[in-house]
């Protein structure tokens, strides 16, 4: 069977959330040739002939708790100009493919349901994607709302280690693309520890922490002391309403804090807020207040102003994910991936540093081409 006939499932959870429609599609725009693959680092030279499932063989299904049809939802994302005027009728047949593969998540208010019967359902429903399609394997991607941690003595799992449980059940890697829980609960360890599939997170690094985990590492080499480095994220959308939630926040704002910690060696004073501006849609602003100590104890600051989408930044890093890891996956790699640290704040091991992370994932990549 050639690469090109070999069906990859990608399975979202957040199936209806901005950041999945945008990446369903994105992948049947770029794979129509309506727009270029940028942001995508696996389409540039260093990831050619690296054996990655090509766009056009992947399926998309996922899970949500919400009931909006996709194409209705990428009507909305255009209107907010999140994607290309005209792009959602252009790809609605693969939207509405798509759309049809979304199963209802949980567990929603008044489900009686235990933990192992939602695990069970939530597998059985990755099982029916994957016999349906005939696919090779599948990779489960967390892209849903931030949930706040768990507290101490709680007797359930959260909803995103529920979805990780099932993944590995049903045999998929798994990538977890939010700050939530995910496979790191105490309790899923043993199941991570004897699955014998590849995985990767946690917590996209997109825009903000992006940015700072370029602009740290300056500061060490150049042997600047940071005094403090503050920050403030204004955003709306689902992600602005989710992160209203103080413990949400929190959940979102330690990988932003642990980026500066593992870079500068130490916290430096300053925090970051998270406000909810609903005005502002799918829209972000960020900013960053960085006060460092010059030559002789002069005293300077750094301002940076981050404006953009939060979906249109993670959509492509969301599909470059789910190819390596398919490919992680094909090649019989198990385990934390250490080398996808590049998409992340709070990666499972791997350097802090961008640029090394960077070259890691393309090192990454010369053992992916090695092993065809």
């Amino acid at each position: 069977m050639t690469a090109h006939a070999v069906r990859t499932g990608v399975w979202f959870i957040g199936a209806r959330g901005s950041v999945a429609t945008t990446a369903t599609a994105g992948c049947a725009a770029i794979a129509a040739g309506l727009h270029p693959a940028t942001g995508m680092v696996t389409e540039t030279p260093p990831f050619a002939d690296s054996g990655l499932p090509p766009l056009t063989s992947l399926i998309f299904g996922g899970h949500d708790t919400i009931d909006c049809p996709l194409p209705k939802r990428a009507e909305a994302l255009a209107a907010g100009e999140v994607l290309p005027y005209g792009l959602p009728s252009a790809v609605r047949a693969e939207l509405g493919a798509a759309d049809r593969e979304i199963r209802p998540g949980g567990p929603l208010p008044g489900d009686t349901r235990s933990d192992e019967e939602l695990i069970t359902a939530f597998a059985a429903d990755l099982d029916d994607f994957a016999r349906r399609h005939a696919l090779a394997r599948t990779v489960v991607i967390n892209v849903a709302s931030t949930e706040p941690a768990p507290g101490d003595g709680a007797t359930r799992l959260p909803a995103s280690s529920l979805y990780a449980a099932a993944a590995l059940r049903a045999g998929c890697s798994y990538v977890n693309f939010t700050p939530s829980t995910g496979l790191r609960s105490p309790a899923l360890r043993d199941a991570v520890d004897s699955c014998g599939l590849p995985h990767a997170g946690r917590d996209g690094k997109t825009g903000q922490t992006l940015l700072r985990s370029v602009l740290a590492p300056m500061f060490v080499q150049r042997a600047l002391p940071v005094r403090a480095w503050s920050g403030t994220n204004l955003l709306g959308g689902g992600d602005g309403a989710a992160l209203a939630d103080p413990a949400a926040a929190a959940a979102k704002n330690a990988g932003k804090e642990r980026v500066l910690a593992d870079t500068l060696g130490s916290a430096p004073e300053g925090e970051v807020h998270i406000d909810d501006v609903p005005a502002m849609g799918d829209w972000k602003t960020a900013w960053d207040h960085i006060a460092f100590d010059g030559f002789l104890g002069s005293r300077m600051i750094l301002q940076t102003i981050w404006q953009g989408c939060d979906s249109a930044l993670a959509a492509p890093l969301v599909l470059d994910l789910a190819r390596l890891m398919a490919r992680a996956h094909e090649t019989g790699l198990t385990g934390a991936r250490p080398e996808l640290g590049f998409y992340f704040k709070d990666p499972d091991g791997g350097p802090a540093a961008l640029s090394e992370q960077y070259a890691v994932l393309v090192a990454f990549a010369g053992r992916l081409r090695a092993a065809l």
